[in-house]
């Protein structure tokens, strides 16, 4: 009896090693494949290629969304005079890793070149830049847990509590509450965008033949509010009005 439970669970184990050795061959071969596309985008940029440079930094950024991947597209978008998907990848960069002094000195650049405004943010959603966007959510996971576990854990080990554990929980309750307005922020923040072609009309209505507000810049940041079919509600500094869904970019582009 004991030898046939060894058997199947060395069993079971080999089957465990076969999943994870399959799904960690997939992750290096997807690696490989986006590390491939970053290199020929690389290559088509330096030979002038612009278009093909393009397409191959967003096969990678599909495959392996990166920082660096998000600049090198801006900059090849911008050779081409295209400032609004220039300055959404730039943005996209900086949402991965705000620490990309490259990407930021690009978009201010961009921005005093095409007379455009930073958006406006909330003191909140400016903390949320401090750290790359899915940061925020393990810090805040973590250090929930942590004051959790420094003041349930002794008890349940049956270990007096001694001051460490008092200091260790208050630290980690800190750093919790910390971290909630960057997460708020981190969500109000996904509904920004940037126009994405010049003359872009705001229209009073979302339809095709609707009242022009104004027109829009290329890259200038704009709001998400909602969307009603092929047409999604927008506010800018230039007031609140209705735009066609593809000549709008968000920089987290799930809600759509």
């Amino acid at each position: 009896m004991n030898l046939g439970r060894l058997r199947l669970a060395s069993e079971q184990l080999k089957v465990k090693a076969l999943f994870l050795a399959v799904l960690l061959l997939a992750n290096l071969g997807q690696a490989a494949s986006s590390d491939g596309a970053f290199l020929a985008g690389r290559q088509h940029y330096r030979a002038g290629d612009y278009p093909a440079a393009v397409q191959a930094f967003l096969e990678s950024a599909r495959l392996r969304p990166a920082s660096g991947t998000f600049q090198n597209l801006g900059n090849a978008e911008w050779e081409q005079g295209r400032a609004g998907q220039a300055i959404l990848a730039w943005e996209k960069s900086l949402s991965l890793n705000p620490f990309n002094q490259a990407a930021r000195m690009n978009l201010r650049y961009a921005r005093r070149s095409a007379q455009l405004e930073a958006p406006e943010l909330a003191w909140y959603e400016v903390a949320s830049t401090w750290l790359p966007a899915n940061w925020w959510g393990w810090i805040a996971t973590g250090s929930f847990w942590l004051a959790v576990g420094m003041v349930t854990l002794p008890g349940m080990l049956r270990r007096r509590k001694a001051a460490w554990h008092q200091a260790i929980g208050a630290l980690g309750l800190m750093i919790f509450l910390l971290s909630v307005p960057a997460l708020a922020g981190v969500h109000t923040r996904s509904r920004m965008g940037h126009v994405l072609q010049k003359d872009t009309p705001l229209r009073l209505t979302p339809t095709a033949d609707a009242q022009f507000i104004s027109r829009l810049a290329a890259g200038e940041p704009a709001r998400w509010e909602r969307a009603r079919g092929s047409y999604i509600l927008i506010r800018t500094s230039r007031g609140r009005g209705w735009v066609e869904q593809r000549e709008l970019g968000l920089i987290w582009p799930s809600r759509t």
